[in-house]
């Protein structure tokens, strides 16, 4: 193996052990023994479920709109009666997956390299993805005066959020579909692949260090209220122009400890989903309320209004399209072939999707057995 792929896959391993969401393979999981009970209803007010509390973690982002939301107005907590919601917040994913790993959040919502490189890491023994959250919500900026079309962004400055993290591997894998060549470990060759945080972007942008970006929202929206124009909505590439962008995961131990407690979670989840594709302007203002309490500033109008119209709120994972990305980490170098048979555990998502009258959703043959 070339040292560069060595070092990279090194690298992509320290983060996976954070970023990504390592899932549990063995069939022994809570997934194969759920009791055949639809009924489902929210614990009685004050009432406590199995656990005292349920830390959730998700980050500070229009992608993790359902967490935003669903612990804004209360829809979570509501499903959970007297067991208290603790949410935590990230800005990376590899902080998040720490925090699962060592029992510091027992639920998070996180995209879908993390989920695919943690599950490789620990060989499937300690998380599942238990259902989805988002799809959308990212787009190839770029800078109008120096790039007019996507053939113009080779020899450019283009960033991404982290190497090896989701949007890093759509780029590479885009660069590669260009037939335009690219280290992915140092970012050079055809492209300059600049690994900048999303919180820096907009300020590298304006100093003129990096030409556009392949990022998420509202970062991309920030970037085109600096004057980016957008090349390239990622969605475009996808079938039905639908792709993961956030997951629910799960610790395995407390899946299997508090399965009451998982599926209050996720009934609060499918119930804000509902409520912000019914509700966009107030979902969307909720969200931004939330924003401003955590981070101390709301995002400007024409910041959060084009980012909010490019995220579909949907509770299916698109278990299909974590296969296609993960295969396409695997093209770019930074991932050896995994075998992610048992990832999923959609059983708690499907009872609680068969109670509301909503259509189960599928696995993709990757769920447990």
């Amino acid at each position: 193996m070339p040292a560069t792929r060595t070092t990279l896959r090194r690298s992509i391993a320290a983060a996976a052990a954070l970023p990504l969401l390592a899932v549990a393979l063995t069939a022994c999981g809570y997934g194969s023994e759920a009791k055949k009970d639809d009924k489902v209803a929210p614990a009685a007010k004050g009432e406590k479920l199995s656990a005292d509390t349920v830390k959730v973690g998700y980050f500070q982002n229009l992608t993790h709109a359902t967490a935003l939301v669903g612990d804004q107005e209360g829809l979570i907590q509501k499903e959970l009666g007297g067991t208290t919601l603790k949410s935590t917040t990230f800005n990376a994913g590899p902080s998040e997956i720490e925090a699962l790993n060592a029992g510091s959040i027992d639920i998070g919502f996180i995209g879908p390299s993390p989920s695919i490189n943690g599950y490789t890491k620990s060989k499937g023994k300690n998380l599942r993805i238990i259902g989805g959250s988002a799809s959308g919500g990212v787009k190839l900026v770029v800078n109008p005066d120096k790039i007019k079309t996507l053939d113009d962004v080779k020899g450019k400055k283009i960033a991404t959020p982290q190497l090896g993290n989701t949007q890093d591997v759509a780029f590479l894998n885009w660069i590669a579909e260009k037939g335009w060549k690219v280290d992915a470990q140092s970012g050079k060759g055809d492209v300059s692949v600049v690994r900048t945080e999303n919180k820096v972007a907009p300020d590298a942008y304006k100093s003129g260090s990096i030409d556009g970006a392949w990022v998420p929202e509202p970062t991309a929206s920030k970037l085109v209220s600096e004057g980016a124009k957008v090349l390239l909505d990622e969605s475009t590439l996808w079938p039905d122009k639908k792709f993961v962008i956030t997951n629910i995961i799960v610790s395995q131990k407390f899946l299997k400890d508090h399965p009451d407690v998982v599926e209050a979670v996720l009934r609060g989840s499918v119930k804000t989903n509902a409520w912000i594709n019914a509700n966009p302007d107030k979902a969307k203002a909720s969200a931004n309320a939330k924003l401003k309490e955590l981070t101390g500033k709301a995002l400007a109008p024409e910041v959060i209004d084009p980012a909010w119209k490019s995220i579909q709120f949907t509770d299916d994972p698109l278990a299909a399209t974590l296969q296609t990305e993960a295969d396409h980490a695997v093209k770019a170098g930074l991932l050896e072939e995994p075998d992610l048979a048992g990832i999923y555990d959609l059983t708690l998502l499907n009872k609680v999707l068969k109670a509301e009258g909503k259509p189960e959703v599928a696995d993709a043959s990757l769920g447990v057995k």
